[in-house]
């Protein structure tokens, strides 16, 4: 008799279970972006410093790429070219400055990190500076514009 009444039960529970909605599918994720092409950057490249809050620009350099990630320099004016370690991950370039004296910091060492991305034909990039000080100031947020020099 529980078995029927139970059977009984779930038979009526059953029907009165209303159509539930399925839950929306998730729309699918953006297509990544295209990989960057280290070909289309060679040449030399003007680029403005800015700070990251700023339209100010504090300094600007010249930016060597070349079509592969060896070579790569940049150059302060009247300054000598530094080496930049380069790495490409999909759309970024990354490059590493190594230690070098500051240019807005007379006499103070400094290392840079940079992402840059193309966007249309500028060069945009974020930097952290990392000052060899013992000061609250010892890292400072920039940021980069780049414009290609003709050919």
């Amino acid at each position: 008799m529980r078995r029927f009444g139970l059977v009984l039960g779930l038979l009526a529970l059953a029907a009165c279970e209303k159509d539930v909605p399925k839950p929306a599918d998730t729309p699918p994720a953006a297509p990544a972006a295209a990989p960057i092409n280290l070909a289309s950057l060679a040449g030399m490249w003007t680029v403005k410093v800015m700070p990251a809050t700023s339209d100010s620009v504090v300094t600007t350099y010249m930016l060597t790429a070349t079509a592969d990630t060896a070579g790569w320099t940049m150059t302060f004016p009247d300054r000598k070219p530094i080496p930049l370690h380069v790495s490409v991950s999909g759309d970024t370039v990354m490059i590493t400055a190594p230690q070098y004296e500051s240019v807005l910091r007379k006499g103070v060492m400094v290392t840079t990190n940079s992402v840059l991305h193309l966007v249309g034909d500028t060069l945009m990039g974020a930097t952290t500076a990392h000052y060899n000080v013992k000061t609250a100031d010892s890292v400072v947020a920039l940021r980069g514009k780049g414009t290609k020099m003709p050919m």
